[in-house]
């Protein structure tokens, strides 16, 4: 049986992905992303997981590793990766409710990425109840905090990835349909300003304010941007009272860059950063960096395996480098054959306007059982 000859349905599929979205789980709330991470090790038991549950660190969420009986458990197979974190805080939903028109659905987290994680548990689903078994071995790996660089979880993504032969990575597909074969280079970094308090009524002049300064340098690193690198301030936290000169304001900046060398001098420059005066003080330190993954022989076959089965399904995927990263940036720079891009079809992802096509729920979690069921 292929895969085009399971009954996925997508109808059936979005309302139970609606749960997992209704679950807001937002990176910094452990308690909520660990109610999301009991919601998905529920659905992988009654899909006949042996779950174990890893305890968070650094004050995030846990994460859950799933595995599936098979004939030969040792031998290296499939790890099938996603995060269960999202970028939308608490409350969320009254602004971006679950909500459908045709064949688009809204709500927070559903295109990056509970919808790719879902079909994947689906593609597992379907294979179990037609008695079709993978000839290598599946395990499912949730994590809690890809969506601020995966700090805390780096170090069991690689552990897991350097026992299998093949990551498979449902974030959502590009804008075109196409798949991921590489991803850029990230790295991160964290800001911060020291000024000279003062009363900013009666005695403005003699403060320094640490949100000027912040000021001056979030125009000079975003003017760093090239075609090589760019460089974004996306978090200003600063002043306490509007009558006070602040005396601190703290920031977090990206950098994105399409080669690590690029990035390297990127990082380099933003480190080299000094404040304006010797009145004020500005720091620069560096925080968590995503690898350069660069396309190779064993991810093109790995893609070439996927377009092959698309192609049964009657339809066309593209490979394509991207930006944004992901988790699969540490496996694919690890040289296992890492294939991204293997979720939802949608757009909005970070937005009040994230969404997904319903109808891709179906179509691409097809994709996924036929990929399960051909590598070997």
């Amino acid at each position: 049986m292929g895969p085009n000859a399971l009954p996925f349905d997508a109808e059936t599929m979005l309302t139970g992905l609606r749960e997992w979205v209704e679950c807001e789980s937002p990176t910094f709330d452990a308690g909520s992303v660990n109610r999301m991470m009991d919601v998905a090790s529920r659905a992988l038991v009654l899909a006949g997981a042996r779950i174990e549950r890893v305890a968070g660190r650094m004050g995030l969420g846990d994460c859950v590793r799933a595995t599936f009986a098979h004939p030969t458990p040792d031998v290296p197979g499939i790890l099938l990766m996603g995060h269960l974190d999202t970028v939308h805080p608490i409350g969320t939903l009254a602004k971006l409710p679950f909500r459908r028109e045709g064949n688009r659905a809204w709500g927070p987290g559903i295109q990056d990425m509970k919808g790719g994680n879902y079909l994947s548990l689906e593609a597992i689903r379907q294979l179990g109840r037609a008695g079709l078994r993978t000839r290598l071995p599946v395990t499912v790996l949730f994590t809690s905090d890809e969506e601020i660089g995966s700090p805390s979880t780096r170090d069991l993504i690689e552990a897991e990835a350097a026992r299998h032969k093949y990551v498979l990575v449902p974030e959502p597909a590009r804008p075109d349909g196409g798949v991921v074969t590489g991803r850029y280079a990230i790295a991160r970094f964290n800001l911060e300003a020291t000024g000279r308090p003062s009363h900013a009524g009666a005695a403005l002049a003699a403060g320094r304010s640490a949100i000027k300064e912040m000021a001056r340098k979030l125009i000079e690193i975003e003017d760093m941007t090239s075609d090589d690198c760019t460089f974004s301030v996306g978090v200003i936290h600063g002043g306490q009272w509007v009558n006070c000169v602040a005396t601190s304001c703290t920031g977090e900046a990206l950098s994105m860059a399409k080669r690590q060398a690029d990035l390297d001098r990127g990082v380099a420059a933003m480190l080299d950063l000094r404040a304006s005066s010797n009145e004020v003080q500005f720091q620069v330190t560096r925080g968590v960096t995503r690898p350069v993954w660069e396309p190779d022989g064993r991810g093109v076959a790995l893609y070439d395996t996927a377009r092959r089965i698309a192609l049964e399904l009657s339809y066309a995927i593209s490979s394509q480098s991207s930006g944004g990263g992901s988790d699969g940036n540490f496996t694919g720079a690890m040289g296992v054959a890492t294939l991204d891009g293997l979720g939802v079809a949608g757009a909005g992802a970070h937005t009040l306007d994230e969404h997904i096509q319903i109808d891709s729920l179906a179509y691409r979690g097809k994709l996924m059982a036929g990929l399960l069921m051909a590598l070997e």
